[in-house]
């Protein structure tokens, strides 16, 4: 993945499952879609603040356990699903691997806060404007 970030192939637990979609007469009786399973919480080949990041992003797909499963059944062959599954194990762990930018505060400019004035005036107005107004005369 990273030079510094490697995962070894025994933390993977790789199924083979039926798959629906494409495959003609080889869907009912090939196992080609591929699960698999990654111990997240577990794993000593992610640092702590990859791990965290990894368990946000992968938000459903990660069980209570700490579990990430992914399953590939796009392809017809258990070949392809298996890249496909492990692509986007990587471009998950890549992405949590990547740490935020620091968020700099900043200042509304003059120039804002004018026009937020003028508009919650001008909305004001507008408000005031469908208002009815008692008789003079009573």
């Amino acid at each position: 993945m990273s030079p510094d970030l490697v995962i070894d192939e025994r933390e993977l637990e790789e199924r083979f499952i039926r798959a629906s979609g494409p495959g003609g007469q080889n869907v009912n009786k090939v196992a080609t879609a591929v699960q698999i399973r990654f111990d997240v919480r577990r794993s000593p080949s992610l640092p702590e603040a990859v791990r965290e990041r990894l368990l946000r992003i992968a938000g459903s797909r990660v069980s209570a356990e700490g579990i990430l499963t992914i399953e590939a059944r796009r392809f017809r062959t258990q070949e392809r699903n298996r890249e496909d599954a492990r692509e986007r194990l990587v471009t998950l762990i890549r992405r949590a691997a990547e740490a935020p930018k620091p968020r700099h505060a900043t200042r509304p400019t003059a120039g804002s806060q004018v026009r937020r004035l003028e508009s919650k005036r001008h909305r004001g107005e507008l408000k005031a404007s469908r208002r009815t107004l008692p008789d003079a005369d009573e």
